[in-house]
């Protein structure tokens, strides 16, 4: 089923590959009505709920609740381009709930079950949801803010018993038609509102086509060593609600006709629980953000003590670093394929090590189909082995359509034909990519240019360090210094003698102008639902100057 060979060198993959979306392309259909003449019994999705009991759902059975939830939706005065909530954890009313949406011609707009009042407030007004599907948990949080929301007419429960001014949603889907003919979306019609981290600013609202998902078909195959084979089966840990986790994973292995596991952890991620998963469901397929990995690098001895069946681990988000790549060679047997992109343009730059090497520290390079280079801030591409920023051209389907209500914001992120990520890279003569930072991250201290990421990876090399993030702190001498936040492995306290060590330790390994002359012991490193360094917050907490300097 892969659309790119196996014996081919990338470049002539590269140079060969020509996009052929059709006209008129709807995901919903994609992803589960044209499985259902071949592939319907075939399982789309295998939920294990927190009492261990296991559901699964067929491509046929998925078809036809996304179909009952599509004209339940219109019955109740829902139709094209309306904006549809969904704010549940990772259980396959999700995937129901964005077939049918789709289907409807509506606009869905994820929303991670992790958010609380005021973010689930700021982006359920700022998009328009006229409706909602969430569960108990999300029930709670949206009677706090739900007055505030004259224009949220329909809430969507699916556990639980409904109270007055709410649908239970399986007996909504009981009561509907199984039967719903698609409305025609065109490939460039708009189907899906993702919002940003938030790591900078407020969040705004990314709004994607339906042909948004086509463009990710490229560096799937790639970077999962030509998906699909047969027997593979996908998991990830990453939110639903994300690019990471529905663009990345659910959405793609389900156009391919193959089953993604889904999986709530109870509190927080769980690195040995990941491994007893992947275990027990065989899981062949995972898309890993690299904090996820790191944490589970502490796992002491994983093949040894987990029937480990991987045959592909995608990462992207963070850098992944050289030797997080070294450990899942050494202790996984795989090849981990690094992957790059933004919620605004996703799946454009990353590895495949069966076409070409991984390069230890590159993020890779474009996919087919898409154009990526680094340019200065005249937008003028840079030579080789120059630190700019990473630019991706705006002809690629996975290009996002605007930001939603910001024409301004929409029009800032362009240069030209040249869509800028903010994101700081070097490329090399090879055309591969080594993340430097973000743009707004990037040290400057006694006239060098520090990017935070190199200097994580170095503290992470330390024993006494679990997570580190990494910003630069006001200095009366140089201007700014570097300052790590560390959050410590267990076994190990905080002390002045530590403090030392580690800055010794990263002195040795970098350069004596990258050490951080400040290091400060947190509890926990703040992150984003998506596994990113919140360096926006660790910022706030070294506003304050050194007085006279460092030494």
């Amino acid at each position: 089923m892969s659309t790119i060979g196996h014996d081919q060198p990338y470049e002539r993959v590269y140079s060969q590959f020509r996009w052929n979306i059709p006209d008129y392309y709807n995901i919903g259909v994609d992803i589960c009505d044209r499985h259902v003449a071949s592939r319907g019994d075939v399982t789309a999705v295998l939920f294990e709920d927190e009492s261990g009991a296991t559901r699964k759902y067929t491509f046929a059975e998925i078809s036809e609740a996304s179909n009952r939830f599509a004209n339940a939706l219109a019955a109740r005065g829902l139709g094209r381009e309306d904006r549809i909530a969904i704010l549940l954890p990772q259980i396959p009313e999700i995937g129901i709930a964005h077939a049918g949406i789709y289907k409807l011609g509506a606009i869905a707009v994820p929303l991670s079950n992790l958010f609380g009042p005021d973010a689930i407030e700021y982006r359920l007004h700022d998009s328009g949801a006229r409706a909602v599907i969430t569960d108990a948990v999300g029930r709670e949080k949206l009677a706090e803010v739900r007055e505030r929301l004259p224009q949220l007419e329909l809430v969507y429960l699916v556990d639980g018993d409904a109270a007055p001014g709410e649908i239970d949603f399986r007996e909504e889907l009981q009561r509907a038609i199984p039967r719903f003919t698609a409305v025609q979306t065109h490939a460039n019609d708009p189907a899906l509102i993702i919002y940003t981290s938030g790591t900078t600013g407020p969040p705004k609202g990314v709004l994607h086509a339906h042909r948004a998902l086509a463009g990710h078909f490229p560096g799937f195959e790639l970077s999962h060593s030509f998906f699909p084979q047969p027997g593979d089966l996908f998991w990830t840990p990453a939110d639903w609600a994300w690019a990471g986790g529905l663009l990345d994973a659910l959405l793609p292995a389900w156009h391919y006709g193959y089953p993604v596991l889904a999986y709530k952890f109870a509190h927080k991620f769980d690195p040995e629980r990941a491994f007893w998963l992947m275990d027990k469901h065989h899981v062949r397929n995972t898309f890993v953000p690299p904090t996820a990995l790191k944490i589970m690098r502490q796992v002491p001895d994983p093949r040894g003590r987990y029937r480990v069946r991987l045959r592909t681990i995608m990462s992207a988000g963070e850098s992944l670093g050289a030797d997080t790549l070294a450990w899942g060679t050494e202790q996984l047997g795989i090849t981990i394929d690094e992957m790059f992109g933004q919620t605004e343009a996703n799946y454009i730059v990353g590895n495949c090590h069966e076409l070409a090497a991984v390069k230890p520290g590159s993020m890779g390079r474009a996919y087919p189909g898409h154009r990526v280079s680094v340019v200065d801030e005249g937008g003028h591409v840079v030579p080789a082995g120059t630190v700019g920023e990473v630019a991706v051209h705006r002809d690629t389907p996975v290009m996002f359509l605007e930001y939603w209500n910001k024409p301004d914001a929409t029009r800032q992120k362009f240069g030209g034909d040249w869509m800028l990520t903010g994101d700081l890279a070097v490329q090399d003569e090879d055309g591969y990519l080594f993340f430097q930072g973000r743009r707004d991250d990037i040290i400057g201290s006694a006239g060098y240019r520090i990017g935070p990421t190199e200097v994580e990876e170095c503290l992470l090399k330390h024993p006494a360090v679990a997570l580190a993030g990494v910003v630069g702190t006001p200095d009366t001498l140089r201007g700014s210094v570097v300052k790590a936040y560390v959050q410590l492995a267990p076994g190990f306290s905080a002390s002045e003698a530590l403090k030392v060590d580690i800055q010794t330790h990263v002195r040795k390994r970098l350069a004596a102008y990258e050490y951080p002359r400040a290091i400060e012991f947190i509890d926990q490193i703040p992150l984003t639902t998506t596994g990113k360094i919140k360096r926006n917050e660790l910022r706030q907490r070294a506003e304050q100057p050194v007085e006279g300097g460092t030494p």
